[in-house]
């Protein structure tokens, strides 16, 4: 070996140095460019947009990173591969932010008015649009930057005004007067998804409201009390017999005096509490609906923020909870309240903003969603070539038990980030128009000032982003419908249903084949991770530390699909020793490649066993590799590639690779250099999807054709590289190797101490096999003398093995302690016993013999002979020690 070789890769791995500007060469060179190239498959992935509301988490990252393996690797497999990029406006989240920021400057939106407080969240998108871009960029995502899209892009508009208006003229979108989730908060309607319901402690509130013929009370709960101020009848059901004879009748409703009515209804649990239920039409949803059954008025109680309004007579002005304690203080004053319960129950709270939903009575806008969700429930009824095949498979249940069980689903929000509902009312008539352009008179009608629920754009994601309705256009005849949805399991209901949903009405077929469901990212400790708990990862932080390819490898094999993943230190860290292993063995294959050129490797000379053992160990490798990750298991994929790498190539192959490298054979040289070459580079290639960065670093000092690793083609198996019965010779070698090491260290002898070992093999073959690799052995076990043969004399005071094929001997007199050797090989006895007892009992079963594969089941018997072998020569050596 030349020491004085100067190489481009430094002697120690820095992230930082090999991930600088790699990314802005990918950029110039265009290399994650959809062509629309109608010669090649294409293959695209649209990433979920992330909202631009602040950076990106470590969820994120991982969705991405699994986004980015999938598409690396199509592109090297030859397809035309689109990664599109973008982001959603996400309507809440952002006004929020943006309305937060104006309140720390003195400033309301009210102050600016709609259209300079747009401009405001448009300057906002921008610089948060540019933080998103520069993380996507850290982490290495190979995306298609002059196709990005943003929700509230023009083209993305036109898509949401075509789909508004054309499910409106079909019915399938209406206005009406409903209870909705209301956040006081942001005073926005929320759909049922953005709601999250919380285990409370509350309270049971008992109350007696007087007949009106003065004969007596009912006994009602709540537990929301300050919404009693808004009842208009009590409800019994009608086959109860304590309450019969006053269904009709009417009770007055206390502090209010309003006189509201008994009626009957089936909705009404005899068995529970009293039996008997206020109602209160504009503040539950239940009572909305028996309030339509009997025409009941609906009284609204209190304001959008919160505040009880003018119908709370004395309570007006007061919020919601104030005045539920002071309502309940006054109630207990006139003893209409008589008891008092603790209570857990959900609650529901704004996804968004944290505050406690309000049950509220509101017109806003609605989508129908029955014969939306039949037609959906209807695709997944097809094959897998036309429906949308769930990763793991059990998520289409989760899916379809919501399709299942569908609401109609509340779309306008009261806000002024977002699509704005394409509605307007005529000044003077009332009159509504709908659609996709505003009348021609302008000046005569005002627009719906509303917006839509950001899950509405987002649900035409797949399409509207490949520049859907003009449906002629060639980015969506060539990349339409997409290949794979990366996504986490708990947005199954807000955005994959949705998008799949749409998909179907509007182009008449799923939007993606694929759905490959990810968990959650937890902590070490399996915690969520929160802002609460402190418990959050920042992935550049990550990246900062330890670099994008440590992160990424450990976040896209540190789980199997559907599963959540826990983030651990420790296991980055460890991938990074990993990285650090392949740095160091890349350096030292390109200080011996002499200045091999890629024309120059040549795989046809006569190899040695090693070669041909790394060689099928490739084969296996990519043959392993590419099974697993067509079923997306990354993790089982990663694991044979650190196997190979790590145990393989660098633990033995380069090693036995140094014998001809600093002998004086030339052509010996030549084939061991063009193997390093071959093999270094393939390992690379299939790398590269997991560590793109290190990957490309060490590619492009390897000898090799094309500008970039990103367009270098996915290594395919060479069968006439393939050799099974050299890969057999290769792990007795090893297995000889290893137990001489272990002798070794049993009886504290350095390997730099030479040793006498006699090896006894089995037949005539496995000598002849030895006999042509004694230089390995010679070298590897550190031999003064290496007997192979057929018939050894065992000495009477040695360390053994037994292994596959042959019998090993190390005498070593003055160093063994022959108790130690009997106890030694006694458990190694009792191993053997116990591994034949397995085998016999699998074998003795009927069922596995009938039903394993026949080459499954001859494996078994071949380690029942092997372990039987082992097990007598184990049993005749302690008898010879004890003799």
């Amino acid at each position: 070996m030349d020491e004085n070789k100067e190489i481009s890769l430094p002697p120690k791995y820095d992230p930082t140095a090999v991930e600088k500007d790699r990314y802005k060469y990918w950029l110039d060179g265009k290399f994650f460019e959809a062509k629309g190239d109608k010669s090649k498959k294409p293959f695209t992935i649209v990433i979920p947009p992330p909202n631009v509301t602040g950076r990106l988490h470590i969820g994120h990252a991982w969705d991405t990173t699994l986004q980015d393996i999938i598409t690396r690797i199509k592109r090297m497999q030859g397809y035309d591969v689109l990664y599109l990029p973008g982001m959603d406006h996400a309507g809440i989240a952002t006004q929020a932010k943006v309305e937060a920021k104006l309140k720390e400057q003195g400033q309301s939106k009210y102050d600016l008015g709609r259209e300079k407080f747009l401009e405001k969240a448009w300057d906002w998108k921008e610089e948060y649009a540019e933080f998103i871009r520069e993380q996507w960029s850290k982490i290495g995502l190979g995306l298609d930057y002059s196709r990005e899209r943003f929700t509230l892009d023009e083209g993305l508009s036109e898509a949401v005004r075509e789909v508004f208006v054309t499910l409106y003229n079909k019915g399938l979108i209406y206005r009406g007067e409903y209870i909705i989730n209301w956040d006081p908060a942001t005073k926005t309607a929320l759909s049922d998804i953005e709601v999250i319901h919380e285990e409370v402690k509350g309270h049971f509130y008992h109350m007696k409201y007087p007949l009106k013929n003065g004969s007596g009370h009912i006994e009602v709960a709540t537990t929301r009390p300050e919404t009693m101020l808004g009842d208009t009848a009590v409800a019994v059901h009608p086959d109860d017999d304590r309450y019969k004879h006053l269904i009709g009748e009417k009770v007055v409703l206390p502090i209010v005096g309003r006189e509201i009515e008994i009626v009957a209804d089936d909705y009404v649990d005899m068995e529970f509490g009293s039996g008997a239920v206020k109602i209160t039409p504009a503040h539950d949803p239940n009572d909305f609906e028996i309030g339509n059954r009997h025409k009941l008025e609906r009284v609204l109680v209190m304001n959008e923020d919160g505040t009880m309004n003018e119908n709370a007579e004395k309570y007006q002005g007061m919020d919601r909870f104030e005045c539920r304690t002071q309502i309940v203080k006054d109630l207990q004053d006139k003893g209409v309240l008589f008891k008092i319960e603790e209570h857990m129950h959900s609650v529901g709270h704004s996804e968004r903003s944290g505050a406690v939903v309000e049950p509220y009575l509101s017109t806003q806008w609605f989508v129908n969603m029955q014969p939306l969700a039949d037609e959906a429930i209807e695709l997944q009824k097809q094959s897998s070539d036309e429906k949308v095949n769930f990763v793991p498979q059990r998520f289409e249940r989760t899916y379809l038990n919501w399709m299942e069980n569908i609401r109609d689903w509340c779309i306008s929000r009261q806000l002024w980030w977002g699509h704005r509902i394409p509605a307007w009312y005529h000044k003077e008539t009332g009159e509504m128009y709908v659609g996709k352009e505003a009348p021609e008179d302008e000046e005569n009608w005002e627009q719906d000032n509303d917006v839509l629920d950001t899950w509405f754009s987002s649900a035409l994601w797949p399409f509207s982003t490949l520049n859907w309705p003009d449906t002629e256009n060639e980015d969506f005849k060539h990349f339409f419908p997409t290949n794979v949805l990366v996504t986490g399991y708990d947005i199954i209901f807000f955005w994959v249903s949705r998008m799949i949903f749409q998909s179907k009405e509007f182009n008449d077929q799923r939007p993606f084949e694929d759905v490959l469901i990810h968990g959650l990212v937890r902590d070490a400790d399996g915690r969520k991770m929160s802002k609460s708990l402190g418990n959050g990862v920042d992935p550049m932080e990550v990246i900062d530390k330890y670099g994008a390819d440590s992160l990424r490898y450990f976040l896209s094999t540190g789980s199997t699909p559907g599963q959540d993943l826990r983030f651990q230190w420790e296991k980055v860290e460890s991938t990074w020793n990993f990285i650090n292993k392949i740095w160091n063995a890349s350096r030292f294959v390109l200080m011996n490649l002499d200045n091999l050129s890629y024309q120059d490797i040549d795989l046809t000379g006569r190899k040695s066993v090693a070669d041909k053992w790394i060689l099928t160990r490739l084969n296996e490798t990519i043959d392993q590799v590419n099974k697993n990750v067509d079923k997306y298991e990354f993790g089982e994929a990663g694991r044979h590639l650190y196997n190979f790498i790590w145990d393989e190539f660098c633990d033995w192959y380069i090693e036995m690779a140094k014998l001809p490298l600093y002998g004086e054979d030339e052509k010996a040289k030549h084939t061991t250099r063009s193997i390093l070459a071959h093999v270094l580079d393939h390992t690379m290639r299939m790398l590269h999807p997991f560590m793109p960065f290190v990957t490309e670093e060490i590619w492009q000092q390897l000898p090799h054709q094309g500008e970039s690793i990103t367009q270098a083609a996915w290594p395919e198996i060479k069968a006439e590289l393939h050799d099974e019965t050299a890969a057999e010779e290769m792990k007795r070698l090893m297995a000889i190797i290893r137990a001489v090491r272990n002798i070794r260290a049993e009886v504290d002898t350095p390997m730099s101490k030479q040793v006498q070992l006699m090896i006894q093999a089995k037949d005539e073959q496995i000598e002849g096999q030895l006999e042509q690799n004694r230089l390995y052995l010679e070298r590897f076990c550190n031999t003064s003398e290496l007997i192979i043969s057929t018939a050894v004399n065992a000495p009477e005071k040695a360390m053994s093995a037994v292994i596959t094929g042959a019998d090993l001997y190390l005498p070593l007199e003055g160093l063994i302690d022959v108790d130690k050797e009997i106890a030694r090989l006694n458990s190694e006895l009792d191993k053997l016993n116990k591994e034949v007892e397995r085998v016999e009992k699998k074998l003795s079963n009927e069922g596995f013999v009938k039903k394993a594969p026949e080459q499954v089941v001859e494996e078994e018997k071949q380690k029942q002979q092997d372990y039987i072998e082992k097990r007598t020569k184990v049993e005749a050596r302690i008898k010879e020690l004890q003799s």
